[in-house]
């Protein structure tokens, strides 16, 4: 038996440890330890190899990451993903002072690395992402839009609804509107 640390891509809610941990186990890969984007595995090389557990990971779309960068790159998007999803969104911390702290490396460095392999700048990125979480406080109608520009950082409303229309095309008005007619 070998143990091994797998980095994997694509894993970003708890559905994916419970999906990686379930196929690995069918092809009788023991997952000792399993996190967001990471597990400790051990398996029988003679009976399991590494083509075979990559093959059940694609296959429900999580892929391995072997190079430093890129696990660096997938590093970065769970942290915001879990900065603007799964913690309480502190608008007072600045996104770069956030990411510095976390990684401790530079936020020049960070950016460049994560925009040579995503194709997007990372304050991009980070845009995208607090505008989906707009989108899903709004579809909840619990708060209203100056308590969603407040939680997510925006200095105001206006603010909010100018960038939110720069990526969908629409304001958070008009969106909350569509929401209420569908």
């Amino acid at each position: 038996m070998i143990t091994q640390t797998l980095h994997i891509n694509n894993m970003i809610c708890n559905c994916c440890i419970r999906v990686v941990k379930l196929e690995l186990n069918k092809i009788s890969v023991n997952v000792k330890k399993i996190k967001l984007g990471e597990a400790e595995v051990s398996f029988n090389p003679d009976k399991i190899s590494i083509n075979d557990i990559e093959k059940v990971l694609h296959k429900n779309g999580f892929s391995i990451l072997t190079d430093k960068e890129n696990i660096l790159v997938a590093d970065i998007k769970r942290a915001i993903v879990d900065l603007i999803y799964h913690t309480t969104y502190n608008a007072m911390v600045r996104n770069s002072d956030y990411l510095v702290g976390k990684f401790n490396k530079t936020y020049p460095y960070l950016s460049s690395i994560f925009s040579k392999y995503e194709g997007i700048t990372l304050e991009k990125y980070i845009i995208l992402q607090k505008t989906e979480k707009v989108k899903l406080l709004i579809r909840e109608n619990e708060l209203t839009l100056s308590e969603i520009a407040f939680m997510m950082g925006y200095s105001s409303v206006q603010y909010l609804s100018t960038q939110f229309k720069n990526i969908t095309g629409i304001s958070v008005s008009e969106f909350k509107k569509l929401r209420v007619k569908l």
